[in-house]
């Protein structure tokens, strides 16, 4: 199959188009032909290392972790699936080798859920590691609930963009920073925002003199310090960016697969509550233009990278 492999951690030079070894598939996993997959800044921090010590790698690595596609060949143990099911995923392994930038990915059904019938591949790939996110910071670790007032950094971005929709759902008031060239969008989504940078605190200040009930970090450091200085005395407040978080009585959130919340995600995607902004699609052997893209920090919604196909599938769907 073709595919984007890094055989050493480095830029984006170090991402390779060319011929890969076709993916095994275990008992308890699916062959999923990819269609899209999107790019996350995670991604591009694994090529250069920055989760080494985290996650075993496994050289040449295939980056990416979210994808939507079809099923070609279900494991011999799986039930959950069928050939020809159309899923989304956020295939996250407990090693990095095995990811989503290629024509085909074995994917555990623990990763896996089923296709929004209303989005197209491109937005569908968009929204596993994001939705899960924001799903499971806002519902599961903050427990935001209606009339609650609630500050989202990072509020055009892929995470950011899917929080200020969930929190609104909730039935919250969501205030969101973003650049000013990204403040109709965020106002699209639902949210009041807020330029990011020096003289935040006092804006925000401003909206809610009386503090937030609840803070999500997209950024660390010092904005952090900020959202943690902005809450109300029985405010929450969880990062998925900076571990000291806990030194301000917080909580550190690292997303993991659950199938449970990716058909929730569905669900709301078809229900109209959330959507995914795709801002730049590339081909898949442009992965390398779509890190560099990403690496920028300044995209709103998400990038996608894009698979061809012909009518007719190289592999069989025979175990």
């Amino acid at each position: 199959m073709k595919g984007i492999s890094y055989s050493r951690y480095g830029g984006p030079e170090v991402l390779e188009y060319g011929e890969l070894r076709d993916p095994s598939i275990g008992p308890d996993s699916v062959l999923v032909k990819v269609r899209a997959a999107a790019v996350n800044p995670v991604d591009w921090k694994a090529r250069q290392g920055r989760l080494d010590g985290v996650l075993d790698t496994v050289f040449p690595v295939v980056p990416g972790w979210d994808v939507s596609g079809v099923v070609v060949r279900p494991g011999p143990s799986v039930t959950e699936f069928s050939v020809g099911d159309e899923v989304i995923g956020y295939v996250r392994e407990d090693f990095l080798s095995r990811g989503t930038f290629a024509e085909y990915v074995a994917a555990p059904v623990r990763t896996l859920g089923r296709k929004p019938r209303n989005l197209t591949w491109e937005a569908a790939a968009g929204l596993p590691l994001v939705g899960l996110t924001a799903y499971q910071v806002l519902v599961k670790a903050l427990q935001v609930r209606r009339g609650e007032t609630v500050l989202v950094h990072a509020a055009a971005g892929g995470v950011g963009s899917i929080a200020v929709q969930l929190a609104r759902h909730l039935g919250a008031r969501v205030i969101g920073t973003a650049g000013e060239d990204n403040h109709d969008f965020v106002r699209s989504l639902g949210g009041e925002p807020v330029t990011h940078g020096d003289g935040l605190s006092e804006r925000v200040r401003g909206l809610a003199p009386e503090g937030l009930d609840a803070a999500f970090d997209t950024v660390g450091g010092d904005t952090l310090k900020v959202s943690a200085n902005l809450l109300a005395p029985e405010g929450r407040l969880v990062s998925i960016a900076d571990g000291d978080v806990v030194d301000y009585g917080g909580r550190y959130l690292f997303v993991r697969p659950d199938p449970t919340d990716l058909t929730r995600l569905a669900e709301l995607a078809e229900q109209g509550v959330v959507d995914v902004h795709v801002s730049h699609t590339f081909p898949l052997e442009r992965a390398a233009d779509a890190h560099r893209l990403s690496e920028e920090g300044r995209t709103r919604g998400k990038i996608v990278v894009t698979v061809a196909w012909e009518e007719e599938e190289r592999l069989g769907t025979g175990w």
